[in-house]
């Protein structure tokens, strides 16, 4: 059942118990202003009349508003929607809610792509009908579990007339936020009921799904992140500021000189704010920066003292440190502004997602990051952040978020994982916690461009192999001309071994590029295990993905 964690509900529970509680006390007044006039007077006729007219138009207004507020509902595809823009190219947004929090997550879902330039359409769920849903291309649930497992109450309609058996939906590619509360026992349980659901009707999923434990920020900025993926658009604002810790950043090495990729880095950081704590298998969020000449640019043409002290929110810094974290606004918007004025108004830059790559046992956190390039030619704002202006022993704001969907097995089962490019990252982690915890029976297939460039931390993990750390190690290189492969051919060619550790008890994880490599190793699994097997693998904790 989805509770209120942040200010997205009308009224929360105890409005409602300090309004009861008003009223109890507004009754014992007029109870005791009228002690001992019990005896029963005839109002009159034109009184009873009087009172069955003010009840009838309140009952009148009650239905009213209650048909209103459905029609509303209905009537959102219009209100959403980008102007000439035909309904099946339009995202459709798509909401299930007991409370309301789920209904103000997807407005804000929609909003959010409406600002990236996309044509939107909002709908609740018990409004949708099978044959909008298998003209739709992309669709967004955004779903609450209400009692132990229940679709909310509005739902109802759909769950009746929809989701008692498969309808065809191959053409439709969707992403679900589910709502939940890990108090109760079945968690999330609508959302994966519909999940379920659009996965037997052929569905397609664009990323995996999102769930939310009592309105946890960070997963909440998870599925922004998605979100960012999906519009394109790399700068959309955070609904909610991350609680960044400081660290310091202490090493940085570039691993794959004269790549026909972009360039990846080791990066290491040490916490500054005292000892951090993190699993295999979890992510930091990232708070970037401007480039140090952006943001003097900036401050030159106004012109502005970037030294100048701000106090904001209970914090104070230099302008240009305000100006560095923010999205610069345009001379015209400040115009006459005092620094003040221009801090007071400014929007934080929004954070990036990275997979870490090292225990706290490492004595540092390490991330693999791939220097990114915008279309004018600028480095990306996370990445060129993080690979290029900030110095060594620069602050770094950053925040680890737990990623419990895709931590290491607790026991020794077989492991399998798969993954490209900087996706390797991750997978490092979960091999250390494996050598950690004398786990070796591990097969490692990643793939990337060529071997003599891009075999990231290449001697750590033939070390690996040759200690018995790794029982199986396949490696695809996409531009190599003697035997250009990735990395779902070497899956598909060893599919024999991969069905025999699937019987002996292995788990599969998976981590890398959603665009290309996820889908393609998904297709082969299917193949080697079938579609049965590989949902009865993902329904136990078996076959888990972090992909980007």
């Amino acid at each position: 059942m989805s509770r209120p964690a942040t200010a997205l509900i009308e009224r929360k529970p105890w409005g409602n118990s300090v309004l009861i509680a008003l009223l109890i006390v507004l009754a014992c007044g007029l109870l005791a202003l009228h002690a001992g006039e019990w005896e029963w007077r005839d109002p009159g006729a034109a009184r009873w009349l009087l009172a069955f007219a003010v009840l009838a138009a309140w009952v009148g207004f009650t239905a009213w508003l209650g048909w209103y507020r459905r029609r509303a509902t209905g009537a959102r595809t219009l209100s959403m929607s980008l102007a000439g823009t035909p309904p099946g190219e339009a995202v459709l947004v798509v909401f299930a809610s007991q409370t309301g929090t789920a209904e103000q997550l997807a407005r804000q879902t929609a909003q959010s792509l409406q600002w990236a330039g996309m044509a939107v359409s909002l709908r609740e769920l018990g409004a949708l009908d099978n044959e909008a849903l298998m003209q739709a291309k992309r669709v967004l649930f955004v779903v609450s579990t209400t009692g132990e497992g229940d679709a909310p109450d509005h739902a109802a309609p759909f769950v009746t007339r929809s989701m008692r058996a498969p309808i065809p939906l191959g053409q439709l590619h969707y992403g679900l936020l589910a709502l939940g509360d890990r108090d109760y026992d079945d968690f999330c349980g609508f959302g994966r009921q519909l999940q379920h659901w659009l996965e037997r009707s052929g569905a397609h999923a664009l990323f995996d799904s999102v769930e939310v434990d009592n309105g946890d920020p960070a997963a909440l900025r998870h599925w922004q992140h998605h979100l960012s993926l999906l519009s394109g658009a790399t700068e959309l604002p955070d609904w909610e500021r991350p609680d960044y810790q400081r660290w310091q950043l202490i090493e940085r090495r570039l691993l794959n000189p004269e790549s026909l990729g972009g360039p990846c880095f080791h990066l290491a950081f040490r916490s500054i704010d005292g000892a951090a704590t993190w699993q295999a298998g979890d992510l930091v969020e990232m708070g970037p920066r401007h480039a140090p000449d952006e943001v003097a640019r900036w401050l030159a043409t106004p012109p502005y003292d970037g030294e100048v002290r701000v106090e904001h929110e209970g914090r104070s810094a230099s302008l240009r440190e305000w100006l560095a974290e923010s999205h610069l606004p345009s001379f015209d918007d400040v115009c006459g502004r005092t620094a003040a004025e221009v801090v007071r108004d400014l929007q934080a830059l929004p954070h990036r997602e990275y997979s870490i790559a090292s225990l706290p046992s490492d004595g540092s956190l390490h991330l693999l990051v791939r220097r990114m390039a915008r279309a004018d030619g600028r480095t990306g704002l996370g990445s060129g952040w993080l690979t290029k202006h900030a110095e060594l022993g620069a602050e770094v704001a950053l925040r680890i978020r737990s990623n419990p969907g895709f931590h290491a097995p607790r026991d020794g089962r077989p492991l399998v994982l798969i993954g490209n490019g900087t996706g390797v990252a991750g997978l490092r982690a979960l091999l250390k916690a494996r050598l950690d915890a004398d786990h070796a029976r591990n097969w490692l297939l990643f793939g990337e461009r060529q071997a003599t460039r891009d075999f990231y931390h290449r001697e750590e993990i033939e070390q690996w192999l040759r200690d018995g750390h790794l029982a199986r190690l396949d490696l695809a290189w996409s531009r190599d001309e003697a035997t250009p492969a990735y990395v779902q051919d070497r899956l598909r060619a060893a599919a024999d071994e991969l069905k025999q550790w699937v019987s002996e008890g292995a788990a599969i994880y998976v981590c890398g590029s959603l665009a290309g490599m996820a889908p393609a190793v998904d297709a082969v699994l299917r193949e080697a295990l079938g579609d049965v097997e590989l949902e009865r693998l993902r329904e136990d904790g078996r076959y888990r993905r972090d992909v980007y």
